[in-house]
């Protein structure tokens, strides 16, 4: 597989996971952990899948400042340069302004992925012919392209993106389609309506564009960041960089870049897409791709003994001995000084636990 040297990749890794508490705490975040009990870290397994797309020089980790030694620690050998550090939390549109300006410094005829830091990829041959296709097109096209997932249940913790089910766009792939609607997590009933249309596709949250679409694409439809970001042009890349990013940051609103640019533009491509793709959202999508025993339940930790107890997803530290009987849909995870017991049903109101926590009884424990 080629490697052009306009090829760059913009991984996205500020977020804390507070849905993968208490293993994922606000100073150790989930992608900074082996989660998968692979032996690397998430954020290790996204670059080193990266590498394979483009020289090592061209990948960004966009982070919060306080994860700039977890970085360093588990990516050696990157420059100061290639860390751009975040002052605070402003969403995703801002984090790929900041990039596109470092990397308009160093190419202006740059091609770019931006992908999160913590998803799993199962089938990465598949996921880099797909991602090198997507560049291909970026290239020749200007169009802002988004990978979809063929959903394969009607799951109501993804976007969905809805294409035009006409004839193909690009003879080379005719597996990318013009996207028509972008729908925010849905109900049940809606996703099941999703599913039996044919046409909607989970949102992966990857792009790829060329660096010329993507700040096109900010100038047109989020003047307010772009404008603040152009500032820093002579800076980027330099010792001025950082005070010119806090300053920034101070005054730049929070919007996501679906929100902000995606859903707005008209030049919005999907490239429909199946290699085996979980963002690692949630303890239930953990679930879904650990192993599991003859009752289904999915365990880490050498010393648990489970009765009568099913379709549960269970991760205990190795050297502590846990016994549990008669749970059904449950998840137990204990890390650290923190226990937890919740139905996976119920997952998404560990976000409401965590603030609760912090409240109740201090930064800690979260």
């Amino acid at each position: 597989m080629a490697i052009s040297r306009h090829n760059f990749c913009v991984i996205m890794a500020g977020g804390i996971g507070a849905r993968f508490w208490p293993m994922s705490r606000t100073t150790h975040p989930k992608q900074f952990i082996d989660i998968l009990g692979t032996g690397e870290t998430l954020i290790v397994q996204t670059f080193n899948r990266f590498t394979k797309i483009c020289p090592k020089e061209n990948i960004y980790i966009v982070t919060n400042e306080i994860y700039k030694t977890l970085v360093n620690e588990q990516i050696p050998g990157l420059s100061d340069e290639q860390i751009l550090l975040e002052p605070s939390r402003r969403n995703t549109a801002p984090c790929v302004a900041y990039a596109n300006f470092c990397i308009l410094a160093r190419d202006p005829e740059a091609c770019i992925v931006v992908a999160p830091s913590d998803h799993v990829i199962l089938k990465e041959e598949t996921f880099l012919e797909n991602i090198t296709s997507a560049l291909e097109a970026a290239r020749e096209n200007d169009w802002l392209l988004t990978l979809g997932i063929r959903p394969s249940r009607p799951d109501t913790g993804y976007g969905y993106i809805q294409y035009n089910d006409g004839k193909p766009v690009y003879k080379k792939d005719p597996q990318i389609r013009k996207v028509k609607t972008f729908t925010e997590k849905p109900n049940h009933e809606l996703a099941i309506t999703f599913l039996q249309c044919g046409d909607f596709l989970w949102n992966s949250g990857i792009f790829v564009w060329s660096l010329k679409s993507i700040m096109k694409a900010f100038s047109l439809y989020l003047p307010e960041v772009d404008v603040l970001f152009q500032k820093g042009i002579g800076k980027y890349g330099t010792k001025k960089e950082k005070a010119f990013i806090a300053e920034t940051y101070t005054v730049c609103k929070s919007i996501s870049l679906d929100y902000g640019v995606m859903e707005k533009a008209d030049n919005v491509y999907v490239l429909a897409s199946d290699f085996g793709w979980s963002d690692l959202g949630t303890w239930g999508s953990l679930y879904e791709i650990r192993p599991k025993d003859e009752n289904e339940n999915a365990v880490v930790g050498k010393n648990v003994l489970l009765y009568e107890s099913s379709n549960c997803i269970v991760n205990m530290p190795k050297d502590k001995v846990v016994v549990l009987e008669g749970l059904t849909d449950y998840i137990v995870v204990e890390s650290d000084n923190v226990l937890l017991i919740c139905r996976k049903a119920d997952e998404q109101q560990i976000r409401q636990y965590v603030n609760d926590v912090r409240l109740e009884k201090g930064e800690k424990f979260v």
